[in-house]
């Protein structure tokens, strides 16, 4: 697969979100994107707040255009944050450096896009992610 389509995107996000159900997370925000950065699909569980939409669009976007996962921003961060500071503000604030922004590859380790999620805990929504990344037959 050279392409994410619009069926493995919806297949990560359900996926991820019954997972959040099964572990009785917080409402989520799901977003995918493509290699680009482009919203490709994206669901918000009755509850969840407005804002979580942008934050997982943040995370995911991040993740995707640095090619490194926002889990990995995040040590960025911390190591560099004149750097990081310089980066948000680059990217107009469209960088959330905190876990639940996942890379999606496929088996040749290209980068497709990316997953982020917003709505619980960021390891919580990392688990998620990766959960549906995995279930797709898709990779991190």
């Amino acid at each position: 697969m050279n392409a994410l389509t619009l069926e493995k995107a919806n297949q990560i996000i359900h996926v991820a979100l019954t997972n959040a159900r099964q572990l009785n997370l917080e409402p989520l925000t799901v977003v995918v994107l493509d290699e680009a950065g482009h919203l490709k699909a994206m669901q918000r569980e009755d509850g969840a707040t407005m804002i979580r939409e942008q934050v997982a669009i943040a995370k995911a976007w991040g993740a995707v255009n640095m090619g490194m996962s926002s889990r990995n921003l995040a040590a960025v961060a911390e190591q560099r944050p004149d750097f990081m500071n310089a980066l948000i503000g680059l990217a107009d604030g469209k960088v959330m450096p905190v876990p639940g922004g996942v890379l999606i590859r496929n088996a040749d380790h290209k980068i497709l896009g990316a997953v982020g999620i917003s709505g619980d805990v960021s390891d919580q929504d990392e688990r998620c992610a990766i959960a549906g990344i995995h279930a797709a037959g898709l990779f991190c």
